[in-house]
């Protein structure tokens, strides 16, 4: 484990042994949307799980059941613009999009080997790094840009032992979208992994476009799930879907690995077609709420003359710079004896300024009156300085 992971580490426990503390608090960090009353109707499930019920034998694929590659492939037919995938060939399912994540480190890596990672983050990509022995190498993001990848950065920090480049579109938590090729990666030609997990909540953009379409001759692997498209973190099911070119190079070994572990479950996989086809519905209303929490946490923290956030391109997320003399542990105290759980950016990895995150999938009412906590005690502290 890293320094700075193992530091992270220590500064989260001591914030979770402080929050323990606290009776009563909001908490503005929920990504739980079973928590926030943000359910799929249960009939859409039970009458998608009937039919496994009523015809069940299994039948196991390294690649996943045939129904449910057809159903991804059919959705990302109609993303904009459209991804055209091959079910029989481009497509591999996993338990989760975490369980992708760590297939690939294991496809693609070795111990000693590196992985470029954006250098704001979720601490999963370091679990990863540690787990697998690979250098976790961070690449940087232009704040000034909207948190934009610095192309440039990428091709000095890669060399002859990079594996991979790991890539979130939407990016988590600063919200950040690529939307045109990124010439430095089809110079190197290095595999890439996409996570577009927040790809059906656009923002301050129409809509995500897969990176894929954006680099289609480059050895790009898409990742995605049902936790956060439709709501669905307790049913684990996530996929993998590959550009021709690494289709031709890493199809057969991934096949050995997915049908190593199997992890996958026949139930929701044989749910999935029923979900896609009857379920869009519920995941328009669900950006719908995140859209219209987004609108209403700008308008309130733009009323604060010591916070400075940017709109996301898509996420819930947002990612708010606090004008404070002080670090960001005791920032995320003071917020809590002041009734507000936030996250700090170095649980992001972020390491330089003073910011907080915030998650607009938390309830209405609830993260309207948290934000008004929260102001109150940032003008309350004596060391915050007014924003420029």
């Amino acid at each position: 484990m890293t320094g700075f992971l193992a530091d992270a580490d220590m500064q989260m426990n001591r914030i979770e042994h402080h929050r323990q503390q606290i009776a009563t608090y909001i908490d503005m960090t929920s990504a739980n949307p079973t928590a926030q009353g943000l359910l799929f109707p249960p009939d859409i499930l039970q009458a998608a799980a009937n039919s496994y019920w009523a015809e069940r034998h299994y039948q196991p694929d390294a690649r996943g059941l045939a129904a449910a590659r057809m159903a991804i492939a059919s959705y990302y037919s109609t993303r904009t613009p459209a991804l055209a995938l091959d079910p029989d060939h481009d497509i591999y399912i996993t338990a989760s999009t975490s369980e992708a994540y760590a297939l690939l480190f294991a496809l693609l890596t070795n111990p000693g080997d590196n992985v470029l990672a954006p250098a704001i983050s979720y601490p999963l990509f370091d679990y990863l790094a540690a787990m697998f022995r690979v250098e976790l190498r961070p690449y940087a993001l232009d704040m000034h840009r909207g948190w934009r990848i610095d192309p440039w950065h990428l091709g000095r920090i890669s060399d002859d032992r990079t594996r991979a480049v790991l890539i979130v579109s939407p990016h988590n938590p600063t919200g950040h979208v690529i939307k045109r090729p990124l010439p430095v990666l089809e110079w190197t030609n290095v595999p890439i992994i996409c996570d577009e997990v927040f790809a059906e909540m656009p923002y301050a953009i129409p809509s995500v476009p897969p990176l894929a379409t954006l680099m289609p001759h480059l050895p790009i692997f898409t990742l995605n799930g049902i936790s956060k498209m439709f709501a669905l973190p307790d049913l684990k099911l996530g996929w993998i879907a590959m550009t021709a070119h690494a289709r031709e190079t890493y199809a057969a070994r991934l096949a050995v690995l997915n049908d190593t572990l199997l992890g996958a479950n026949s139930l929701t996989q044989s749910m999935l077609p029923h979900i896609m086809r009857h379920g869009m519905h519920f995941v328009a209303s669900q950006h719908h709420h995140v859209r219209h929490n987004l609108d209403l946490a700008m308008h309130l923290l733009a009323q604060s003359p010591v916070l400075r956030v940017r709109p996301p391109d898509a996420g819930y997320y947002l990612f708010v710079e606090v004008c404070a003399e002080l670090n960001e542990e005791e920032l995320v105290m003071h917020l809590l004896n002041h009734g507000v759980l936030v996250h700090p950016g170095f649980f992001f990895g972020s390491s330089t300024g003073c910011y907080i995150v915030i998650s607009c999938l938390v309830e209405t009412t609830r993260l309207v009156e948290g934000i008004a906590h929260m102001i109150r005690a940032l003008h309350a502290h004596p060391h915050i300085i007014m924003a420029q």
